[in-house]
């Protein structure tokens, strides 16, 4: 419940063999002895051809914006680190296996005794690919099964089918995805999917069967997103002891809304970062474009990252969201926000503190949560150079508070509320980074400023997930 996750369609692994150069040979006696580097440097060189052999489907103007580059080149080191990158956006495309870049003499009537061939041999990927792999979402498992179309129209469109069946969750949904050609960062998106799934926290089961638009593009270093987004969603009680809040909620509803996010990343990694910082904001606008829920929704994630001496990282996290609601409706329980659990503020069970009613948590319609980590390595370091490195010892402070407003008031009575009640947490753990996708934490939690209604967990908690405060 809260923020819906969108779920990503990346495409396939792209590896190829390393850049393979054959370079020309005819002067590598001189006179006097030069760095490698400085002769190659000094070389002027032209380009005279590029070739893409290989290709079936895939239409070849397409591809002159990933290589033009290369022509630019003006002496031999140039052409291979250019050639490099070519090879690099070329596969960045999702419709190669595999790309190797030879680069030769030119030869022929025209060449000249300067000038180079570059070829870049690729291989296509098939019509239709199937996977079948695990994914780790916060605090739940999946089994995801999908089926890839690359390439459909020869221009580095995807078409992709996917099914998830998870311990909460199960969904399916098809997508297409275009990109603009020589703008790979510039694409379109279509989705259509059904999603279902379980929140035994609020004895809720929802079920949305939606179709969603998207523009995602790239302004200065910022990543964009602008979406349309429409829902039909049925909620529904879990069991017979639900609250008679949540059967209050239970029903169907229509959402359309448009929304936008920014991104700004600068992390050295997405999931145990040793430097840099993050940047989200999201805003969504629900009930102008048809449906029958409005509201306005901010909400906001800064994290920084800071390596200290003997190996250890220093990490603060600081999440914020505000719902605010147009018209006399009041907001649905499945537009709210939610907090607590392993992967927020630890100590507490899973979205379970804030607005409940007879045991069932209805979310609220404002929170603000902060973390300050220590990452240090393991005691002694066993493993190191190996499997050892990807365990790290946690040392966290969480802190947050998650609430409903009366919108009457003013700003400093909206704040002074924000500042009451403040739940927060201390503990210790263990850290393991499951390549650059997912992490598991288990931590001994001690939590604090535990208030009426609230669930905790004093004592060990297990978390296992993406995104982590």
């Amino acid at each position: 419940m809260g923020t819906v996750h969108a779920r990503s369609l990346d495409p396939l692994p792209m590896h190829g063999p390393e850049l393979g150069i054959q370079a020309d040979d005819s002067e590598s006696s001189v006179t006097e002895p030069e760095p490698k580097q400085e002769v190659l440097e000094n070389k002027d060189v032209v380009v005279q051809q590029v070739h893409i052999d290989g290709l079936g489907r895939t239409k070849e103007d397409f591809l002159t914006y990933e290589i033009a580059e290369v022509f630019r080149a003006k002496n031999l080191i140039d052409v291979m680190r250019k050639s490099h990158e070519a090879r690099q956006k070329l596969l960045r495309l999702g419709i190669f296996r595999k790309v190797e870049v030879v680069i030769d003499t030119s030869r022929g009537e025209d060449a000249l005794p300067n000038g180079l061939d570059v070829t870049f041999e690729v291989t296509e990927l098939r019509r239709l690919t199937g996977s079948y792999n695990t994914m780790v979402g916060n605090n739940e498992g999946s089994m995801v099964l999908g089926l890839k179309s690359p390439n459909v129209f020869g221009r580095a469109e995807k078409l992709t089918f996917q099914f998830s069946y998870g311990t909460k969750e199960t969904s399916y949904g098809l997508s297409f995805f275009k990109p603009q050609p020589g703008n790979f960062e510039r694409n379109v998106s279509v989705n259509v999917y059904k999603v279902t799934g379980q929140f035994p926290w609020s004895s809720v089961r929802e079920t949305d069967r939606g179709v969603s638009a998207e523009l995602s593009f790239r302004v200065w270093k910022t990543n964009q997103t602008l979406k349309w987004e429409g829902v039909w969603r049925e909620l529904g009680c879990l069991g017979n002891t639900a609250s008679f809040a949540i059967r209050e909620e239970s029903g169907h509803s229509l959402k359309s809304s448009l929304s936008h996010a920014m991104v700004i990343d600068t992390r050295s990694s997405s999931i145990l970062p040793r430097k840099g910082g993050l940047l989200k904001i999201h805003q969504e606008l629900a009930g102008y474009t048809g449906g029958d829920a409005s509201f306005l929704k901010e909400d906001f994630e800064i994290q920084l990252n800071k390596t200290l001496l003997w190996d250890s990282v220093l990490s603060a996290s600081l999440w914020g969201g505000l719902l605010l609601p147009i018209g006399d409706k009041p907001t649905s329980i499945a537009d709210r926000f939610y907090l607590g659990g392993p992967t927020s503020i630890r100590g507490f069970s899973m979205y379970s503190m804030g607005p409940q009613s007879d045991g069932d948590y209805l979310g609220g319609e404002t929170y603000w949560a902060g973390g300050l980590h220590l990452y240090t390595p393991l005691p002694f370091r066993p493993g190191r150079g190996g499997f050892g490195d990807l365990f790290r010892t946690h040392f966290f402070l969480n802190a947050g508070n998650l609430c409903n407003l009366n919108y009457g008031e003013g700003p400093q009575a909206h704040l002074k509320k924000l500042a009451e009640c403040i739940r927060w947490s201390y503990g210790l753990g263990i850290v393991l980074r499951l390549g650059n996708i997912a992490r598991l934490e288990l931590n001994y939690c001690i939590p604090m400023g535990v208030q009426s209604g609230d669930r905790i967990c004093d004592g060990f908690q297990f978390g296992a997930g993406i995104r982590f405060l």
